[in-house]
């Protein structure tokens, strides 16, 4: 039994198969390098989220504590203690 040489129609089919497949998976690389660099911002993100939702959940749990509600007073209201200097960067 003799097997058939391939014609020309049958190899201009498989080499675009393997043009799209191997266009397909380039394709396909540079979405997953895409999604990762996405996820590492997104867990960024959740790592500044998590460090924020701890510091003020230690100021919540020690919402009596007089070093707190100055830190808070200072920090976030921009009061000052009678007498306290203030010095600005760049000013």
């Amino acid at each position: 039994m003799r097997l058939k040489r391939a014609g020309i129609i049958t190899k201009i089919v498989i080499f675009a198969l393997i043009v799209y497949a191997s266009v397909t998976l380039i394709n396909l690389r540079a979405q997953i390098d895409a999604a990762r660099t996405q996820q590492i911002a997104k867990q960024e993100q959740v790592t500044q989220k998590e460090t924020s939702v701890a510091e003020l959940q230690y100021k919540i749990d020690h919402k009596d504590d007089q070093d707190t509600i100055a830190d808070v007073a200072r920090d976030d209201l921009g009061l000052v203690k009678p007498g306290e200097k203030v010095f600005h960067p760049g000013n």
